[in-house]
């Protein structure tokens, strides 16, 4: 019995303790600038963790039901860095491992694309031939239940992680539907589901049209290859639809090289933060091949963070006419941080900035020429799609202080690569947009499309009047 009690005592100077530890890591106050804290005479953060150690005791030995230390202590830590910003998380091991599958393009699962819309697991759109496209998942669909599992207060990476799995096995989920009488209950047997992120065809003969669907390893690579279809066809190409609607961001250095692709010169994007090796600018280089063809680029209210960087880059240096609604405003960069026993921590370290200085954070970027979507939808869509700036502790668009701070070791800010697929992307379409059919036809009914289409031709009709 004493040796039984000495084990419990020992055990829980070891959770305080490395408690203490990862918190202090998380407040910055570990290594030399633990020390450099303290012997400043700061000791408000160590009267902080000295309560916290307390509240932990306290519940841990006198709450009604017994308690799982180590998952208050995480908890509390997810509360602490989710009360920064929304896109600032402690990732456990599950979440950090979906978090570099979003970007490699192929996984097991069933199809969707899912956000948390008002706190609910909604379905932003089914992916074309998988199966829940196949099954008639339809965007909108409330996910009530994952395998008989309630998704009430389950977080976006667990509901993605329940539904993903090895091809060939089963899950069942269950759905509310607008205008069904009970839910609807699906079974569906998990395949490999690819996400080709461009996709292209013409629109007419010497006009293209290219759609991005979010920006993953390889998306630079594809869309040269797309360009390179496009150009090389029966007809020259006179004029490009670069389409970047709900397309929710991914990779920064592939936003940066896909805006390089149509920019020879000057700056890309600049990232700014308070530290100054996060913060630093991107320029264009000179292609070999010259495209200077007209382009107009298709934003609404789901285009977001890397999307956002490739219409400000476009639109500032005028090398493209921005045709829709205003994006979704997601201007700040996240890095990830390894923690111990596979833990991870993405917080937000800059913010990204235009070529001519203009925050995308809370703002995004305004269309040159604003269109609403008519697509079926019998409402405006991005007046009632959430944007950046309602999102609780949203950052502000720029830094509240300037402080001045000490130069650290340089990092190589290009790690801080932005979102990769797990920005929880509000807002829906009532279409497949994002993931659907390609189909020329199927465009013709889209009017942001065909007015983005009306405006090359135009384009090249005035261009070759003589006057």
């Amino acid at each position: 019995m004493m040796q039984q009690r000495k084990q419990r005592k020992q055990r829980k100077r070891y959770v305080r303790l490395w408690m203490v530890m990862v918190v202090a890591i998380l407040l910055g106050t570990v290594g030399s600038g633990f020390y450099r804290t303290f012997a400043a005479g700061e000791e408000a953060t160590y009267r902080g963790l000295k309560i916290f150690a307390d509240v932990i005791d306290l519940v841990e030995n006198n709450y009604v039901d017994p308690v799982d230390t180590e998952d208050l202590i995480h908890k509390a830590i997810q509360g602490m860095v989710s009360s920064l910003d929304p896109h600032s998380q402690l990732l456990p091991p599950e979440a950090f491992e979906e978090l570099q599958i979003d970007t490699r393009g192929e996984f097991g699962g069933i199809g969707i694309v899912i956000t948390l819309q008002k706190g609910v697991l909604t379905v932003i759109s089914p992916i074309e031939g998988t199966p829940a496209y196949d099954a008639g998942i339809q965007a909108g669909d409330i996910i009530v239940e994952v395998d008989g599992e309630s998704t009430k207060d389950m977080m976006l990476w667990e509901a993605v992680k329940k539904m993903r799995g090895p091809k060939g096995e089963a899950v069942t989920i269950r759905v509310v539907r607008e205008g069904a009488a009970k839910p609807l209950a699906f079974e569906l047997v998990r395949d490999i589901i690819p996400i080709e992120s461009v996709r292209h065809l013409v629109l007419k003969p010497g006009y293209g049209y290219v759609r991005i669907t979010n920006f993953q390893e390889n998306t630079t690579e594809d869309l040269e290859a797309a360009l390179t279809a496009l150009e090389s066809g029966e007809s020259p190409l006179k004029g490009l639809i670069l389409d970047l609607r709900d397309n929710p961001g991914g990779l920064l250095n592939q936003a940066i090289q896909v805006s390089d692709i149509f920019l020879d010169s000057g700056s890309i994007v600049s990232i700014k933060g308070r530290l100054p090796k996060h913060t630093k600018e991107f320029s264009a280089h000179p292609d070999q091949r010259r495209r200077k063809y007209p382009i107009v680029v298709l934003i609404n209210g789901g285009s977001a963070s890397a999307s956002e960087i490739v219409a400000g880059a476009l639109q500032d240096h005028k090398r493209g006419l921005i045709l829709g609604a205003t994006s979704f405003g997601k201007g700040s960069v996240q890095t990830v941080e390894t923690l111990r026993d596979g833990y991870g921590l993405k917080f937000t370290i800059a913010r990204y900035y235009t070529p001519n200085g203009r925050s995308i954070q809370a703002h995004g970027i305004e269309p040159d020429i604003l269109v609403k979507h008519r697509f079926i939808e019998p409402a405006p869509e991005d007046e009632a799609m959430l944007k950046e700036k309602d999102l609780k502790n949203h950052l502000d668009a720029f830094p509240v202080l300037e402080e001045a701070i000490e130069e650290e070791d340089a990092e190589d800010v290009e790690d801080a690569e932005g979102e990769s697929g797990s920005l929880q992307q509000p807002g829906r379409r009532a279409t497949q947009n994002r993931y659907g059919p390609l189909d020329a036809e199927g465009l013709q009914s889209d009017n942001q499309v065909m007015r983005a289409l009306g405006i090359l031709v135009s384009y090249d009709i005035f261009k070759n009047l003589n006057g």
